[in-house]
């Protein structure tokens, strides 16, 4: 008996809407919209994750996941993808590249990990519970993951591909950190083609306020479009 094959391919079905944003209201097809969660791990969320034992407060951070929550629950039942990124190393670091690369440099994180052995399942290392997304935000059913080793979600990874099997367009960012590894995923998509949506209210910066609305203005002027949460639920009706 020959066995059928099911893959994944472009619908020509539409669910079109008019989501609410700045600078100007934005027509999507929530058939090829996707939801982007990005980093919402223990190493950057969590009490006792990496940025909580460099001194930084999370708490703003852990705010981020009950919106997060609830716009994934409704995209879900609406039929949209939703995608994790997770920051992750192996063990020995091979891909953060080699002794006198900017990325060893500056990265804090591989410093540390190398300098206090005793936080090393704190951090962003794979199979530790510093990298593993939030507890409350664990993905569900057939939710994708992406792991990436630099800022943006598309350096290096298959994130591109995995947009293009599915047809997918409209992309709704939220996690953290907003003026980072959020801003850098969505720059990229916009080289890409794609439309990418920054939910104000679903995403936090790193450092002082004026970053998150250096970023907000960024997206705004030159390449994407700032909405909330609530106007992105109002348009899943499940």
């Amino acid at each position: 008996m020959t066995k059928k094959h099911t893959i994944a391919t472009p619908t020509s079905e539409m669910v079109t809407v008019l989501l609410q944003a700045e600078p100007e209201a934005l027509e999507i097809d929530l058939i090829r919209t996707a939801v982007i969660v990005v980093d919402m791990q223990n190493a950057f969320v969590s009490k006792g994750g990496m940025f909580d034992l460099w001194g930084f407060d999370v708490s703003s951070n852990q705010k981020m996941i009950e919106p997060i929550k609830r716009l994934n629950s409704a995209a879900r039942g609406r039929g949209c993808k939703i995608i994790y990124v997770a920051h992750r190393y192996s063990p020995d670091f091979r891909e953060a590249g080699n002794p006198l690369s900017a990325n060893r440099y500056k990265s804090r994180s591989i410093k540390d990990y190398i300098e206090y052995p005793e936080w090393r399942d704190k951090f962003i290392v794979r199979e530790t519970w510093g990298a593993d997304i939030v507890e409350e935000l664990a993905p569900q059913g057939h939710d994708i993951l992406i792991e990436k080793t630099r800022y943006s979600a598309f350096f290096n990874t298959n994130l591109d591909t995995i947009l293009r099997t599915y047809d997918l367009k409209y992309l709704i960012f939220v996690g953290v950190a907003t003026n980072m590894c959020v801003e850098a995923s969505m720059r990229d998509a916009y080289n890409l083609e794609y439309f990418p949506i920054l939910v104000s209210d679903a995403t936090m910066n790193s450092g002082p306020p004026f970053m998150q609305e250096a970023t907000l203005f960024n997206v705004k002027t030159n390449f994407g479009w700032v909405t909330t949460t609530e106007n992105v639920i109002k348009l899943m009706p499940v």
